[in-house]
């Protein structure tokens, strides 16, 4: 099965730029309400992920022992908060079982071209969803097997 049928494009994924302020970033996810959002470049190359514990843990780490001020974080850019990519990217070749083992560690799976731009995301909902489908599909036949 092509992953390119579950694809959610990039024209109706919200992300971030890796340029975008912390404010920003933190203003846009809390529109759409989402825990964890991609970050790309303005090229388009994939970057990583952000999530909520990103921006917390942005605010809690201070270099010297004064809070943030909303002035600092103006400063701030979503490149400066990104931890490790939690959400590694995927190519659209990739197999719905290489598919299934990246979203039971991912609520998403940023989908990418072959030189790293981002296309889009495929949701866990949409990757559960297939293999309940091929399980109910398979499973009439299966029980007709044990009775023959």
């Amino acid at each position: 099965m092509n992953i390119a049928y579950f694809l959610l494009p990039k024209a109706r994924v919200a992300y971030l730029y890796d340029d975008y302020t912390f404010r920003q970033g933190l203003e846009k996810m809390r529109h759409h309400g989402y825990t964890a959002i991609p970050v790309i470049s303005r090229a388009g190359q994939y970057i990583g992920t952000v999530s909520e514990g990103d921006f917390l843990w942005r605010l809690l780490s201070t270099e010297e022992d004064r809070p943030c001020t909303m002035k600092d974080l103006e400063q701030l850019q979503i490149r400066d908060i990104l931890r490790g990519n939690l959400y590694p990217p995927v190519r659209i070749t990739v197999t719905m079982d290489e598919l299934l083992d990246s979203a039971m560690n991912q609520n998403f799976i940023p989908v990418v071209d072959d030189i790293g731009s981002f296309i889009g995301i495929v949701t866990r909902k949409d990757i559960i969803r297939y293999f309940a489908e091929q399980k109910q599909q398979t499973a009439p036949q299966n029980d007709l097997r044990k009775i023959v």
